[in-house]
């Protein structure tokens, strides 16, 4: 999903500069491209008039989803702006209608999820703001002169100047340069800017948003932009990673038999280097002398954690490390991206987990996936396949716009090469039919219930996969016989299910002006900006089907609970928030009626099954690798414990978990 918050505004009159030569070199107008992976998804105009007004329109599309903003701008001496209206939809399609005024020195801001005032001055950080709007705070901060910003609604926001470039397109050159905006998140949010400080671009992988003529900088804007995430991630591992040189013994401890699904209580484990040296009740083991002893009376070690739905990028490591997730599945990524990454993290060059890949496989067209590779044909398809398996890949993931007919084709190489296949059900194919066809797992519970709405549903590619969900879901009966016919088919071919709960909750459930239930437990724990995103809401709704969304997500949960009775393997991932949403997705599987223990055996010992790494990884045994977990409490019989952590082991590396998260601006869990 595209990350960065942007806004837009209809372009006024811009025939009124045609008026007189003076007032048209008065007028500036710049327009940028959207480009995912490769191809315009979307476009910004900006257009700055002589009175100082600035004029935004924005849109793109990404699968059917995105925004259409129009934004309206009057800044003030200092460059922030006084007044600030924006119209439009947000990127579910939910209508944007946010207003922001400094009267009287007052500051005053309203939106479908926001209403307050406050004391000016400070900056108003729309949000859907367009790209432009980053250039005004750069602006604002630089007149500070190292002074913080205060933000409206809350927080403060820092600069750092990064880097200066010359750039050469189309025969010319452009100075620019790049600057980091502390505060808006959890990590700094660069943006370039030209040397009158208007907005140039974010350029990226997955999207690049850059002016227009300027595309072909992206490539050269963002090894830059690595060089210096690079540079962040490698201090804070030195900073943060300790490598003992004698053994840890963690005694007294209460530990979580993942193979059985029980509790030990009582028992001391201790590590050398990368491996658990031993472990038994306290009474029954004899520590080295020269240990350094952790007390681990009222807490629990876990192993590392899983998460089997991710798609990472530099900022998840921490997140997850921080949350004690020590291996994620990257079910769909930039190659080079995340082989970057994946060195990265397993030279100890920067905080992040094991990984292991999944190869992203779509066809093109309006609803492509914004990463990995294409195929229209059936020998693209393969060739795909055997790329991935070549480059060490464990498993294929197909997306929406895949012709359904490559799917036996997939299967069949993917199986051949030790690679399993799963994804989204491609459009024109229902869950059973993908099932037949050989695919080993499903991604998301919303795919389960497209299973019984064909001929109902005209394009799967679209967001109507959410909705349809949401206006059906309900409605099934999950006792009947065609539901029974479904999970047995599961079962008679072992098919695995990767739910992603966390994933639709706020989606089907959040409402404007609301903190979404996926938020609430950890509402206070969060950087002041990035907690708006819990009010702004999920997909739109009406008063006719609000209760239904509702009733439909509630479904979901039931549907998670009827086929983990019946024997159907369930995963748990996030492809939300890394880390933070892990632990959501275990409090859902234990809303839903999976019993704790079992949450957690899911989570560690199941995914390193399915993994094939059971023999070093998933449960905690003499021999196998030093990925453990310690948390404060029970989670066997208070789930919500496992937001609990105080120290994660990765690899026999000691993280204390509240350093890590505070480097994300993030607050320990009490």
């Amino acid at each position: 999903m595209f990350k960065r918050r942007l806004i837009t505004l209809p372009v006024l009159v811009v025939a009124v500069s045609l008026l007189c030569a003076s007032d048209a070199l008065a007028w500036q107008t710049f327009r940028y491209s959207i480009v995912s992976n490769g191809k315009t998804a979307g476009n910004e105009v900006d257009t700055y008039s002589p009175d100082g007004r600035i004029d935004s329109t924005f849109e793109f599309n990404d699968r059917g989803r995105g925004p259409k903003i129009a934004a309206h701008y009057v800044l003030g001496a200092d460059g922030s702006p006084v007044r600030t209206d924006i119209t439009g939809n947000d990127y579910l399609k939910a209508p944007v209608d946010e207003h922001f005024a400094v009267e009287a020195g007052v500051a005053h801001w309203k939106s479908t999820s926001e209403n307050g005032q406050a004391p000016a001055p400070g900056f108003y950080v729309s949000n859907n703001g367009s790209g432009a709007e980053s250039a005004f705070l750069v602006s604002a901060l630089l007149k500070a002169k190292n002074v913080p910003v205060k933000l409206f609604p809350g927080g403060e926001a820092r600069l750092e100047r990064m880097t200066d470039v010359t750039v050469e397109s189309h025969g010319q050159k452009l100075h620019l340069t790049e600057f980091a905006i502390t505060g808006l998140s959890f990590e700094p949010q660069t943006v370039w800017l030209d040397d009158d400080q208007h907005f140039f671009g974010f350029p990226g992988k997955w999207f690049a948003f850059l002016r227009e003529g300027w595309e072909d900088t992206n490539d050269q804007l963002y090894a830059l932009d690595r060089k210096a995430v690079d540079a962040r991630y490698a201090r804070l591992a030195r900073e943060l990673a300790r490598h003992p040189s004698h053994p840890v013994a963690i005694e007294h401890v209460r530990l979580f038999d993942s193979e059985q699904a029980t509790m030990r209580e009582d028992q001391t484990v201790v590590v050398q280097g990368d491996r658990i040296a031993m472990l038994g009740p306290s009474a029954a083991i004899s520590v080295p002398k020269d240990a350094e002893i952790i007390d681990g009376r009222g807490k629990t070690l876990l192993p590392g954690l899983f998460d089997m739905h991710a798609h990472l990028q530099a900022l998840d490591g921490i997140l997850n490390i921080a949350s004690g997730v020590t291996t994620a599945r990257d079910m769909g990524n930039d190659i080079d991206e995340l082989k970057h990454l994946q060195d990265q993290w397993d030279s100890g060059t920067a905080i992040g987990p094991h990984v292991w890949k999944a190869g992203f496989i779509d066809g093109h067209g309006p609803f492509q996936a914004p990463t990995g590779l294409y195929a229209d044909t059936a020998e693209e398809a393969q060739k795909a396949v055997n790329r991935y398996a070549d480059l060490g890949y464990i498993q294929i993931k197909v997306y929406s716009s895949l012709n359904p007919e490559f799917v036996p084709g997939i299967v069949k190489t993917a199986h051949e090469r030790g690679l399993r296949v799963s994804g989204h059900i491609p459009n024109g194919m229902i869950a059973s039919q993908f099932v037949e066809d050989g695919a080993d797992e499903i991604q998301h519970i919303n795919f389960i219930f497209l299973n019984f709405l064909a001929g109902q549903v005209k394009d799967t590619r679209t967001p109507e996969r959410f909705t349809a969900v949401g206006a059906n879901a309900a409605k099934l009966d999950l006792q009947s016989k065609e539901v029974n016919d479904f999970i047995a088919l599961l079962l008679q071919h072992h098919t695995t299910v990767d739910v992603t709960m966390a994933t639709f909750e706020g989606m089907f459930t959040g409402r404007p002006g609301k903190v979404s239930p996926e938020f609430a437990p950890i509402l206070d724990r969060l950087p002041a900006q990035v907690q708006r995103s819990a009010y702004t809401g999920g997909l739109p709704v009406t008063a006719e089907n609000d209760q239904l969304y509702k009733d439909s997500y509630r479904a979901m949960l039931r549907m998670t609970k009827r086929m983990y009775d019946a024997g159907v393997p369930i995963l748990a991932g996030t492809d939300s928030t890394a880390g933070l949403m892990l632990h959501r997705e275990l409090e859902l599987e234990v809303e839903a009626g999976i019993p704790p223990a079992k949450a957690l055996q899911i989570a560690t010992f199941n995914a390193a099954r399915l993994l094939k790494q059971d023999k070093d990884l998933g449960s905690i045994a003499p021999g196998k690798r030093a990925d453990l977990v310690l948390v404060e409490g029970n989670p066997a019989e208070h789930i919500s414990d496992i937001r609990r952590c105080r120290l994660v082991i990765k690899n026999g590396v000691l993280y204390k978990s509240a350093d890590v998260y505070a480097a994300a601006g993030i607050k320990p869990a009490e």
